[in-house]
């Protein structure tokens, strides 16, 4: 089992016959993804390498009514219209890799969303992957070197950043270990599905043995975590990498790198670290020692 999508996920790609659009589609189906349609308006009739493109969400539901995931490959200002447009035709899981989106449009979009019980992943998603299940989005690169870094296992990985979800694959992978699913939740401030929502999934499926989380400073997504353990709503093996401590140095308010990486207080790698310590996770010093925690559970 995994989570977020297996071999009969149906996808769509919103921004298709743009370059990262045609880029994303392509290395989705490669890797095995059903791709069964694209939209960009005024393009409908048209394909992209097989794939049949479509003028709005609506016609693509139409002609295909078992999508049930979407991916967003569209400028920023067109963002917040192609989220909601995907979100009012009901698609349950929707993946935007587009950044330099609006706080409030973002925020707008993820009211939307919960209204409808529809899961946004994104901002700034690379995407996601489950080894030999197939892959949403851009995440593990080319297929060759997908293959190199995702196999199938049972440790289940949350990142913020991109590169990092796949360096962390790829130490997993040298373990001798492999990955049930791995989820870029990307960079922005406003995070749309969060690792607390992840890691309820991952409680529930059975393949996924432990969890690591590559975090970073700034923001309260990992105290989410903590109140989770404290609640026995998450119980299996976690390892937690908190970036950032050198944030300490600068100024209250500072960005420092991702869109979310803003120095707060309370808000510190150092204070998420001691809360996550205080209910059991396994906390590590440097990103490297994140599987050698949680490998003996795997």
């Amino acid at each position: 089992m995994s989570i977020l999508i297996n071999k009969n996920t149906k996808v769509l790609v919103q921004g298709i016959t743009g370059k990262e659009g045609q880029k994303a589609s392509a290395a989705m189906r490669e890797y095995g993804t059903q791709v069964v349609g694209g939209v960009r308006p005024g393009k409908g009739g048209e394909n992209v390498e097989g794939v049949p493109v479509y003028n709005s969400v609506k016609e693509a539901m139409s002609a295909h009514p078992d999508i049930s995931t979407t991916t967003i490959y569209v400028p920023p200002f067109a963002a917040k219209e192609a989220i909601l447009e995907a979100i009012e035709n009901n698609i349950a899981i929707i993946n935007t890799i587009v950044e330099r989106i609006p706080i409030q449009d973002t925020a707008y979009c993820l009211a939307a969303a919960k209204e409808k019980n529809i899961r946004l992943i994104g901002p700034s998603s690379l995407g996601y992957i489950s080894p030999g299940e197939g892959r949403v989005g851009v995440v593990g690169g080319p297929k060759i070197l997908a293959d190199e870094v995702f196999q199938p296992g049972s440790i289940g990985l949350i990142s913020r950043s991109g590169g990092m979800t796949n360096e962390l694959s790829w130490q997993i992978r040298k373990a001798g270990l492999g990955q049930s699913t791995a989820v870029h939740v990307g960079g922005d401030l406003l995070m749309g599905t969060t690792y607390a929502d992840l890691l309820k999934l991952f409680e529930k499926d059975n393949q996924t043995k432990a969890v690591v989380i590559f975090g970073e400073h700034g923001g309260g997504y990992e105290f989410e975590v903590v109140e989770m353990i404290k609640n026995k709503e998450f119980t299996k093996p976690l390892a937690v990498y908190v970036g950032g401590k050198f944030a300490t140095l600068f100024p209250e308010g500072m960005n420092v790198g991702h869109a979310g990486a803003i120095v707060g207080r309370g808000q510190s790698a150092e204070e998420k670290e001691h809360a996550l310590k205080s209910v059991g996770a396994l906390v590590a010093d440097t990103y490297e020692e994140l599987v050698e925690k949680i490998k003996i559970y795997a």
